[in-house]
């Protein structure tokens, strides 16, 4: 017998399916994780296996490190802070209150995770620029001053900026919590005497503290792992934190030092995995919170009286600051050369020369077909990745699917330039390194679980009645995944190829540190631009950005209607 037949007849088929499995996303998890360890403790690049302990020594006694620790620990926690309060109060307003237009406004919050931080840094840049910006220009003719007055380029302007980006985490964690809340607690605080205002503080909020402090531990781990605003504000401000530090590290010089990159991210990502660790220990400690119980609940609304217009305005302001006032600040800022208040002067300058420039630029070209490419590529073999992921977590419970699921899972707590570091480590021997396949294998390891969470919501549905009957009639495992659940999944299928294509169209922190000459992305070539103060230029490819992740979005939503047909 040889080895293979060995194999199949000591192993059952399904077993060695799930080993297979773990291997995989074992390689594209934990192996960069592990590369990055071995690197840290490694002269170099070319010197893997000779360990030193130098670069934790260079790395840990800078004198620079304690700011960059104590910024990382303002941005982190004051970004988190205001996410969570602003994603608590706009959740309340639209669940729990009559407020105008309630169900247009409860899709607000979740708007930013449409726009690409990179292009919401550069268009908030465009208008708070404390030396030209547009709206410290108009705040001037006002005040008579000469400077300012609102400076983005600040720790309160980074804070602001991503605590703006993560308010879509905080609202869809709150948000459900409210929608099952038991009126009957606050009524009865009512009948006691208490005030709205009162209830809301003494009843409401402390039930709601299992969703609040995890949608406070979600925005910090983001907040910690953020790389487009700290780059974007941070460095002009002469602000560091632990991303750019370690960015830095490995992108200034003649030497880059990729050992001490290591060394430092091997802090991030220790924090980031504990917090994901802590983050799970709160939320399944919640029992002690229920409030739905087998009694019955009946869900209502609050009567805000005229104040309800009032939050209605507040509501409205803050949507402009999301989504119009940004978008509007880069279509306008394309058909310029350089910032200038709108006016008849303004008018005078419009032209298409940004828009000519970018086509003509050869990098610029390649950004876009990269980026398209990898969208496509990395979103098709990263869903049907996720696929058999997702099928084995559902219909396979065993040990080895639990390991699987936490494989996947811990992605998630990886921040994602610390992780481009572990990818070069995990590459740079192999002939795929500075290519186009070192970035959508990253792609992939990074985003994973943005592809398996949908699809896995989407197998529950499926009885598995089904595939038996398949069996039964002698249909193999693939042909029955194939021909029978595949194809009645096939809504959840485009929706994770969906999110996955949009993260990758996105994708800054692994990229600026993989991408090389040749396989630039849209988002590398646009901080670029930035850098050089080309605001022009940041705007006309910022919205060929957008088109591109739109074009996908309405494309795939066509495919999932000719599919719907069909049935």
């Amino acid at each position: 017998m040889t080895a293979h037949g060995w194999l199949r007849g000591a192993v059952p088929p399904r077993a060695m399916f799930v080993a297979v499995l773990i291997l995989v996303v074992a390689s594209l998890t934990v192996g960069p994780v592990v590369m990055l360890l071995l690197g840290s403790f490694s002269r170099g690049l070319g010197a893997l296996g000779t360990f030193t302990l130098d670069k934790y020594i260079a790395a840990y006694s800078d004198p620079s490190l304690p700011r960059v620790l104590l910024n990382t620990l303002i941005f982190t926690f004051g970004s988190a802070l205001f996410s969570t309060a602003l994603g608590t109060f706009l959740a309340y307003l639209s669940v729990r209150t009559n407020i105008p237009l309630k169900r247009a406004f409860s899709i607000l919050p979740l708007i930013p995770m449409m726009f690409p931080h990179v292009l919401f840094a550069a268009a908030w840049i465009i208008l708070l620029n404390p030396t030209n910006g547009i709206l410290n220009q108009w705040l001037r003719g006002i005040l008579g001053t000469s400077w300012g007055p609102l400076n983005i380029y600040s720790l309160g302007g980074m804070i602001f900026l991503e605590g703006l980006l993560d308010l879509p985490v905080t609202f869809m964690v709150i948000s459900p919590a409210l929608y099952s809340f038991d009126i009957s607690l606050e009524e009865a605080s009512r009948v006691s005497g208490a005030s709205n205002v009162r209830t809301l503080t003494k009843i409401t909020l402390p039930m709601l503290r299992p969703a609040i402090l995890a949608a406070f531990m979600l925005a910090v781990i983001r907040s910690l792992a953020a790389f487009a605003v700290p780059q974007m504000i941070g460095i002009p401000g002469r602000i560091q934190v632990l991303t750019t530090y370690v960015y830095r590290v490995i992108s200034v010089g003649w030497s880059p030092d990729y050992g001490r990159a290591a060394a430092l991210g091997v802090i991030v990502l220790v924090s980031a995995i504990s917090l994901i660790l802590l983050y799970r220990y709160l939320t399944s400690a919640s029992e002690r919170f229920v409030t739905v119980t087998g009694k019955g609940f009946r869900p209502t609304v609050v009567d805000l009286g005229r104040l309800r217009y009032a939050f209605f305005g507040i509501v409205l302001v803050l949507f402009c600051v999301l989504i119009v006032i940004p978008a509007l600040t880069l279509g306008y800022m394309s058909f310029l050369p350089y910032t200038v208040m709108p006016g008849s002067r303004a008018l005078t300058l419009f032209s298409l020369a940004n828009w000519r420039a970018v086509v003509q630029d050869r990098i610029a070209l390649r950004s876009i077909g990269n980026t398209a490419l990898l969208a496509v590529g990395g979103a098709t073999l990263g869903v049907l990745l996720s696929v058999f992921i997702a099928y084995v977590l559902v219909k396979i419970k065993s040990r080895a699917t639990s390991l699987l699921d936490s494989l996947v899972f811990l992605s998630f707590s990886f921040p994602g330039l610390i992780i481009g570091v572990g990818f070069m480590w995990f590459l740079i021997r192999t002939p795929i390194y500075a290519t186009l396949w070192a970035l959508l294998v990253a792609y992939i390891g990074t985003y994973l679980p943005y592809g398996v969470r949908p699809l896995t919501s989407a197998f529950i549905q499926v009885h598995h009645d089904l595939e038996d009957s398949s069996r039964v009639c002698g249909a193999s495992f693939l042909g029955t995944l194939r021909r029978i659940t595949v194809p009645l999944i096939a809504p959840g299928v485009l929706s994770a190829w969906v999110l996955m294509a949009a993260m990758f169209v996105r994708e800054l922190s692994v990229s600026a540190v993989l991408a090389r000459p040749g396989s630039e992305v849209l988002s590398v070539q646009i901080m670029r631009y930035a850098y050089d103060g080309l605001w022009g230029k940041v705007s006309a490819l910022g919205i060929l950005m957008i088109g591109l992740s739109a074009s996908l979005v309405i494309l795939a939503n066509l495919v999932k209607g000719r599919l719907s047909s069909v049935k």
